[in-house]
């Protein structure tokens, strides 16, 4: 290549992005994708709760059952285990060899569910993801009595 031919391809006519342009593209790509993964996050709990409440739901739809069959609610000595295997103590003359439950589920924080009875009522409780007792907000403790 001679002189003469780079003089023709004048070097102001380049194309593409200044490094502030990048800069700009990127802080913007940043804060959206922060509002994306908030929103993400904050339904991703709200998911939960809901969980756990329909947990709660269907275990006491399970120990109505229960009831129906053996003409008790299970005590908290005999706990929701009850529903998997028959409860010593007192005796259910009916009850299923299979049990009402496969297994007894966690709630979806993977902590067991705190079940007290005294036979004739009951009362099912989750602590929530802080897995401690009276939290506040998605962390809010939920039981049986008190759902909406």
């Amino acid at each position: 290549m001679r002189i003469t031919e780079l003089e023709t391809y004048p070097l102001t006519d380049q194309r593409g992005f200044s490094l502030v342009e990048m800069m700009i593209v990127l802080a913007l790509i940043a804060l959206a994708s922060t509002f994306v993964l908030t929103n993400v996050t904050k339904r991703f709990a709200q998911g939960k709760v809901m969980a756990a409440k329909t947990q709660i739901r269907q275990l006491g739809t399970v120990l109505d059952d229960f009831k129906r069959v053996c003409d008790f609610y299970p005590t908290t000595e005999q706990g929701l285990d009850a529903l998997v295997k028959a409860p010593a103590g007192r005796e259910c003359k009916n009850y299923d060899p299979d049990g009402f439950l496969k297994k007894v589920p966690e709630d979806p924080w993977n902590t067991p569910f705190i079940y007290e009875s005294d036979g004739n009522k009951y009362v099912i409780k989750s602590l929530g993801s802080d897995k401690k007792p009276d939290g506040q907000g998605d962390a809010a403790d939920l039981s049986s009595d008190t759902l909406d």
